[in-house]
């Protein structure tokens, strides 16, 4: 028995949307959908199938014009030529994931080699004591405290500003 599945169910289904596989459909990926009486569509288990394949191409990097053309190849059956054609096509697709999966490996082997690099220099840093520095929210509570004091600065801060005397400004002793 054949079941069969909503657009919504088949989205929830594949991870693709029900946008894409109305797109899909229109643009040839897909062969035309079986509908209900009331034109809604109904996803088979070949369709889920088939897309689940087209998926595993859009992962490896395939362009769309490449996944039309063999899924034009595959509507026109098993024929010498179109086997033939369908065949290159994916064997020429596997060489370029190949060197993909080749390049990838070559540059994670270069990442291994600096992440060792740096565990060696670490390795060979004298420890280092680290003095935590005091949050800005924990000093300005350790001057709270204080705070008749840091009034009594500020207003004079604020008239020596105002009366612009260089000397008397604290950032101009600096």
């Amino acid at each position: 028995m054949t079941t069969s599945l909503t657009i919504q169910q088949a989205a929830a289904k594949t991870g693709l949307s029900v946008h894409t596989l109305r797109y899909y459909e229109k643009i040839g990926l897909l062969d035309p959908i079986a509908r209900q009486d009331n034109t809604h569509r109904l996803f088979r288990e070949e369709d889920l199938l088939w897309i689940g394949f087209l998926l595993k191409l859009r992962s490896t990097g395939l362009p769309i014009r490449d996944m039309l053309r063999y899924a034009e190849l595959r509507r026109a059956g098993n024929t010498a030529e179109s086997v033939s054609a369908r065949k290159a096509l994916l064997q020429q697709h596997a060489r370029t994931v190949e060197e993909t999966i080749a390049e990838l490996q070559s540059n994670l082997s270069i990442l291994h080699m600096k992440v060792k690099m740096y565990e060696d220099v670490e390795a060979a840093l004298p420890p280092v004591v680290v003095a935590h520095p005091q949050s800005i929210e924990d000093a300005s509570n350790d001057h709270s405290n204080d705070s008749n004091d840091s009034n009594d600065s500020n207003k004079r801060n604020n008239s020596t500003r105002k009366t612009g005397d260089p000397r008397r400004h604290p950032q101009a002793r600096r």
